[in-house]
This record gives structure tokens, sequence and C-alpha cells, in this order.
């Protein structure tokens, strides 16, 4: 067979990456309607309209007053709902990601470069945490502090740092013997200095892949604590809390919970794609 034929048997380079780019396209649309939400023309997501309660979603969008998604049991448009829901829930899922992500990098870095008794009192703190429900823990940490947006940051931060611990310490551990940190060692370099420009840098791909995941992780506890009334409250709209107040009108309005439903799987399913294909693409091994 000619080199020609086997060309044109090759597939195009984005079939190889359809997971990943399926994933990111999604994810991408998602962040630009939450961010483009208030600037849509759609009705109040917190003003009640009670004639128009537990309307039947329509596709006859171009005359005024349609509800394309329906209305929920106080007559508030199920599309406008979860578009504006989706800002608060991927502000607080990011801003969560952002915060653990930094902690648990600091712990990792502290604990593998330094070793000894940092080493031993990080990981003995990781491994009681691990122990815990992290669901149980959440409960708990937001029944005491009280609900609210920043405690709901504070508490899904904290259950998430771990990881990013655990994973950047065991990189630093194989980092820090190696020539190049050593001869940064060698010619005087300061300890925090060896740890910001020669070690972060390299641990940066690892934490890249366990953020994305993360990400889903947090968005999914977000709605959980949510729907038992300990995350966002009303009338902030949020999907969680959408799914709590709409479960009793399943067998007469079904929309009222699948639609908040589905944003969620397709959230969460698109940041898993894509964090799978960052994780094989930076594998060394593949």
């Amino acid at each position: 067979m000619t080199a020609a034929p086997i060309a044109a048997l090759r597939r195009p380079w984005w079939w190889e990456h359809r997971g990943g780019l399926s994933g990111a396209l999604l994810l991408a649309l998602l962040l630009v309607l939450a961010v483009g939400a208030p600037w849509l023309d759609l009705p109040n997501p917190v003003r009640a309209d009670l004639p128009s309660r537990m309307a039947a979603p329509t596709w006859s969008g171009l005359q005024p007053g349609a509800h394309p998604l329906g209305t929920d049991q106080l007559g508030r448009d199920i599309l406008s709902r979860i578009l504006h829901g989706s800002r608060i829930t991927l502000s607080i899922a990011f801003a969560a990601m952002l915060l653990s992500g930094v902690l648990g990098t600091a712990v990792g870095l502290l604990a593998g470069y330094l070793r000894g008794p940092w080493d031993r009192f990080f990981m003995r703190l990781a491994d009681i945490q691990l122990a815990l429900p992290l669901m149980l823990m959440a409960l708990l940490v937001v029944a005491a502090l009280g609900p609210s947006i920043q405690n709901l940051v504070i508490v899904l931060a904290l259950t998430g740092w771990t990881r990013y611990a655990r994973i950047v310490r065991g990189q630093t551990l194989l980092l820090r013997e190696r020539d190049f940190v050593q001869s940064a060692h060698a010619i005087g370099a300061s300890d925090l200095r060896i740890m910001l420009r020669h070690i972060l840098p390299n641990v940066l791909t690892p934490i890249l892949v366990v953020a994305t995941l993360e990400l889903a992780r947090i968005i999914v506890m977000d709605a959980a604590l949510s729907f038992l009334g300990l995350g966002i409250q009303p009338p902030t709209p949020s999907w969680g809390r959408m799914l709590a107040e709409g479960r009793v009108y399943l067998a007469s309005a079904w929309w009222i919970v699948t639609f908040p439903g589905l944003a969620i799987l397709l959230t969460v399913l698109a940041i898993n794609l894509l964090g799978d294909w960052l994780r094989d693409y930076f594998d060394p091994r593949l």
C-alpha cells in the first residue's frame, strides 16, 4: 500500500481528542451563557408569576412571555433560573478550587521539601481528613458557621486541599533530589527560591489536572449542600435548591427538576472529559 492511501485513511487530528474538545467546547458555552445571562432577554429569575406557575415547556421562543423550559411552582422561568444559577455555582466552584489549590500546593511543597516534622504533621493531618466522610464534614462545618456563600467557599476548599497536597508532596520528594535542584542549593539559593523557581513550575501539570477534576467534585458538593438547605439560600437561584424545591412536583411537573439536573450532569460531564484529556495529554507514558 502506498503512502497516499495510508495518509487518506488517517483520521483528522481532532478525532483523537474528541472527548477533551467536546468537554472544552461545552464548558466554554456554559461559561459564555453564565457571564452573559444578565444581558439576555430573560425573565427575572426571582420574581414570582403565579398565573404562569408550572407552565409546561414551550419551544415557541419568539412569542413574548414564552418559557422554553417551563416555569416552577411560583411561576419563575426555569431557563432564567438555570443560567443565573450557573453564575453563582461556577463562581463558588472556581473560588473554592483556587483556594484549595493554593493551600494544598503550599502544604505539599513544604512537606515534600522540608520533610522531617513538617512532613509528618501535614501528612497526618491529611490522613485524618481523608478518613472522615467529606460530605459529613462539610455538613457539620456549614451547620456550625451558618449557610452563606463565603462559608460555602471555605468549606468546599477545606475538603479538597488534601488531594493537591499529597500529589505535590510526592512530586517534590522526587524533584528535590534532581541535579538542577542540588545545583541551585549549592550556589546558595534560598529554600523559598528553590521551591518557587525550580520545583513549583515542574509540578504545575499534575496540579492543573487535579484542579480540573476537583472542579467537578466541588460543583456536585455545592449542589448537594444547596439541596439540603445548607448552601445558597433563596431567593438566589441555585441548581441544588431548584432540585430540592421541585422534587415534590416531580409527578405533575417533571421539568422543574429535570432541566436543573441536566445542567449539573452536562457541566460535570464536560469538566470530567476535559480533565481526562488533560491527564492523558500530559502523561509521559502515553
